[in-house]
């Protein structure tokens, strides 16, 4: 599983010219499931999403989390994460997960993080969508739940 996450001062997501939800200060969570996911990988990306310490505290230094600011998340599923391009310039998709698998997975990271307490808004699956952000910092991060050993 892969997350890029972005510290966002203000991020929306537009389907067929309709504004379908919007945040303020938080993260713009971008997920894309592999096809070998199972749900210590979901985990393991969930709590680095819920403690990581990315905002800064009164010092200038990255210490506050997301809990710590009041921020909200917006959550986006994006298989393209998983887009392949050693072999050719046109991506292989061969390692996302099925849609049907991806959703699950996609839904069950929703309901957990708003389960722990998480003020949470969602792009819409499996439809074009138009992502809008303003990136604070700039700040990107990128979780990837395989780890070696």
């Amino acid at each position: 599983m892969r997350a890029v996450i972005q510290q966002v001062k203000n991020a929306n997501v537009v389907v067929e010219s309709q504004e379908i939800s919007k945040i303020e200060k938080g993260f713009l969570v971008l997920l894309g499931i592999k096809d070998t996911d199972t749900m210590d990988d979901l985990a393991y990306v969930k709590k680095k999403i819920e403690k990581l310490r990315i905002f800064e505290d009164e010092e200038g230094k990255m210490n506050l989390s997301l809990k710590d600011v009041g921020g909200k998340i917006l959550l986006v599923s994006q298989f393209t994460l998983f887009g392949d391009v050693r072999k050719g310039n046109r991506p292989s998709f061969i390692e996302a997960a099925r849609p049907e698998k991806a959703n699950e997975f996609y839904e069950i990271m929703k309901d957990e993080l708003i389960k722990d307490g998480f003020d949470v808004e969602t792009g819409k699956f499996q439809t074009h969508m138009q992502v809008g952000l303003v990136n604070d910092g700039p700040t990107t991060i990128l979780i990837d739940s395989e780890r070696i050993l």
